[in-house]
């Protein structure tokens, strides 16, 4: 988290979604684990956060979105030679990236708390 703000700090703005998705990505990988699930591939875990928890409401509906729209953010920043992120195409994805990453850990159990 302290990077991807550190990095947000000097503008380098697909490596700040790159960094936000990952957030997001291990976060939804701990939450599908800590619930017996587990996919192989970054789409797969998308599609199980929706079925499992977005539709299911327990998470909000606006999440499914969030996730995918970093996905797309990180694979255009990471592989597309051509393109370059925008501080305003990121900025907004910040926070709703944290609040996702909080909620998630709502839905963990813990061991030994």
């Amino acid at each position: 988290m302290n990077e991807a703000k550190e990095v947000a700090k000097l503008g380098f703005w697909n490596l700040v979604g790159n960094r936000f998705y990952y957030l997001a990505f291990h976060m939804a990988s701990a939450l599908l684990l800590d619930k017996g699930l587990a996919s192989c591939f970054h789409s797969g875990m998308i599609h199980l956060i929706g079925t499992r928890f977005v539709v299911k409401g327990l998470l909000d509906k606006s999440y499914g979105r969030l996730l995918s729209r970093l996905f797309e953010l990180r694979q255009s920043g990471d592989y597309d030679d051509l393109y370059d992120a925008t501080e305003d195409e990121v900025i907004p994805y910040i926070d709703k990236t944290f609040q996702f990453i909080q909620d998630m850990e709502k839905l963990i159990v813990f061991k030994g708390e």
